[in-house]
């Protein structure tokens, strides 16, 4: 195998991991939040699925969607091959593109207030940042 080869070869393997880091995040987050979502029915907290549901539910729904997002985003960063806050930042732009999406698609659908889908779009980078963040401050003070 020549030197370019071997190169390429190293360079698909990076990016494979990082496309397998940034599934693993999104893959976090979607299991979390539907997971908790499910379970707030089960119970009764949220109201029966596809009813319209009021800003004080929301707003718990937005808690635990900021905690997994940070935790998502740490796990993106945790997995990358390379370049860990730069992967948890491009999550956190996915998270962007796919909240703007889903208020596009929702918008005037009477699920609830329009803050709720406009807060997850804002937190996505932030919670992005955080969860980058912890892994590089984590990876700083590991023993060599």
């Amino acid at each position: 195998m020549s030197p370019s080869q071997a190169g390429h070869e190293i360079g698909e393997r990076k990016i494979g991991r990082s496309v397998l880091a940034l599934m693993a995040g999104f893959f976090a987050t979607v299991l979390l939040s539907l997971g908790t979502d499910f379970l707030m029915h089960a119970i009764g907290f949220f109201p029966e699925i596809g009813q319209p549901m009021g800003s004080d539910r929301l707003a718990v729904a937005t808690a635990y969607r900021t905690l997994y997002s940070v935790l998502s985003s740490y796990i993106v960063a945790r997995l990358a091959p390379y370049k860990p806050m730069g992967h948890a930042m491009l999550g956190g732009c996915i998270g962007v593109v796919l909240g703007a999406a889903g208020a596009a698609a929702t918008w005037n659908r009477n699920f609830g207030p329009h803050w709720y889908p406009i807060a997850l779009i804002v937190i996505a980078m932030p919670t992005a940042w955080a969860g980058g963040e912890l892994r590089v401050l984590q990876s700083r003070r590991a023993p060599e």
